[in-house]
């Protein structure tokens, strides 16, 4: 069991690379660096359903004490932000060609790189998750 496991995470470390690896291809080969501003959409992708999932909780040091029910509201207002994020990270590369920032073949790339990350971040989170289903590793 512990064997499979260990290839999971080498499989979806080459995944995660590639994926890396096509973002920044994007930039380099065509002298431009306007993608690699989804980098910085990667970084904070999970900030909000961190800091909304740790705030719903009743034993920590900043919780809401108004809300009833857990903090359901503030669960979910986390994972709203976070999905606009992923949204936003592959729709950015998008509006960037759209607007002629960059070109086509680098705004494939992004978006080839940004679904690749996204999705091992996905995958990661369902097969090595805690057993809740909703939630997804972000």
């Amino acid at each position: 069991m512990a064997i499979t496991g260990l290839k999971t995470i080498i499989a979806l470390s080459f995944v995660l690379a590639i994926g890396f690896l096509l973002v920044i291809l994007s930039s380099a080969l065509f002298n431009n660096y306007f993608p690699l501003l989804v980098v910085a959409n990667y970084i904070i992708t999970p900030l909000p359903n961190a800091i909304c999932a740790r705030a719903a909780t009743s034993s920590s040091s900043f919780s809401f004490d108004g809300l009833e029910g857990g903090g359901g509201g503030v669960v979910d207002f986390g994972k709203f932000l976070t999905g606009f994020l992923v949204v936003m990270g592959i729709a950015l590369p998008g509006v960037l060609a759209h607007s002629g920032i960059i070109t086509l073949p680098a705004m494939v790339m992004a978006v080839v790189g940004g679904l690749l990350i996204y999705g091992t971040i996905i995958y990661f989170g369902m097969v090595f998750g805690g057993g809740e289903e909703d939630d997804v590793g972000f």
